[in-house]
């Protein structure tokens, strides 16, 4: 009896002795993209006017820490759709791109940073299509969780 009481024991310590705390080490969370703080810019329904510059303006957390970011700037003269808003945007009627807006660019965070500002300066081109557009904002974090923002906005 004393035997299997004191085997029990031993295997309850071992077992107790085995578990750590490494759960709370791994990243499972996406990093937030935060578009409510007050000079979040673009957002959802803006209006730029060609030939004009705009700061790209977001604050990126995460967990543990941040990783990159691109940015996705298209037409969306077809109508389809990457809304992550709940408000829709009135649309102008379908059309055909001849000269449309794109941009597809990514930039890298300062390494280890669990938080980040970003203000970035873009120049929307005096001769593209006016209409509208998807600015589409993917973060990702150190490792590899990313979420997506996209927000419709209308170039005049």
């Amino acid at each position: 009896m004393k035997y299997n009481l004191y085997l029990a024991a031993i295997t309850v310590l071992l077992f107790l002795g085995s578990c750590s705390d490494n759960e709370d080490e791994i990243d499972t969370q996406p990093p937030v993209i935060d578009m409510s703080i007050s000079d979040a810019f673009p957002t959802q329904c803006a209006v730029l006017q060609r030939g004009k510059s705009y700061d790209f303006v977001a604050l990126f957390t995460d967990n543990f820490a941040l990783g990159s970011y691109s940015l996705d700037i298209h037409h969306n003269f077809d109508h389809h759709t990457h809304s992550t808003e709940v408000n829709d945007c009135e649309m102008a009627p379908v059309k055909a791109p001849v000269n449309p807006w794109l941009v597809i660019e990514g930039f890298p965070l300062p390494s280890g940073e669990k938080s980040y500002r970003t203000k970035l300066k873009l120049q929307v081109p005096e001769d593209i299509d006016t209409g509208d557009y998807h600015f589409l904002i993917k973060l990702t974090d150190k490792e590899g969780w990313q979420t997506i923002s996209g927000i419709s906005i209308k170039v005049q």
